[in-house]
Formats: structure tokens, sequence, C-alpha cells
């Protein structure tokens, strides 16, 4: 596949992520959306390093030029995945303080 079909796919999919983290106001819509971006960058990384493993393999078989991004992806999902524990964390106490997921009132406890 070309990998013009993977760069329009992760536009389109990072697109997505940053109207919905720009336009909602619910906390989990946002972190969704947030997500939804990760993903797609990380997919395109993937795309990437399997267009530059198979040139690399086209030169010189037996080549592992390019698996460095893929193991990079996977500690981008540790990552990813430690950040939701947490994300979802605050957003469950401040359900139980607040009784809503409205980021606007995140702006009120600067006062």
């Amino acid at each position: 596949m070309p990998i013009q079909y993977y760069i329009f796919l992760c536009l389109g999919l990072f697109s997505i992520g940053m109207v919905g983290v720009l336009t909602r106001r619910n906390a989990i819509i946002v972190f969704m959306c947030i997500e939804l971006m990760l993903n797609a960058v990380n997919l395109l990384l993937v795309a990437f390093s399997k267009m530059y493993h198979a040139i690399g393999l086209q030169t010189q078989a037996g080549s592992l030029a390019g698996i460095d991004a893929q193991i990079f992806v996977f500690f981008i999902m540790v990552v990813a995945a430690a950040e939701v524990s947490v994300g979802l964390a605050i957003i469950v106490m401040m359900y139980r303080n607040v009784h809503s997921v409205d980021i606007n009132f995140l702006n009120r406890l600067k006062n």
C-alpha cells in the first residue's frame, strides 16, 4: 500500500482529534481526542518505519533499518497507558467533587 494512504488517514485522524479538543467541553471527550491524535502520530511513525525498512531490505538483505521507530512507538504506548490512568483518575476525582466533567469548571479553580 502506498505511503500516501497512511499519510491521508493519519491526517484525517489527527484533524478529527484536533477539532474535538478545540470544540468539546466534556473532559472525557477531550481526553479521547488527545489519545486519537497520539495514535495517529504512532500510526504514521510505524508507516514510515515500514517504508524505511523496505528500502533497507532492497539495498542490503537482512537489514534492521527502520525497526527503531517501532520500538519508539511501543514506548510511546506505554507512556500513553500511564497517562490514561492518571488522566482518568483526575477526571473521576473532579466528577466526585463537582458532579460534572465540564472543562470550564477548571478555570474557576484558579481563583
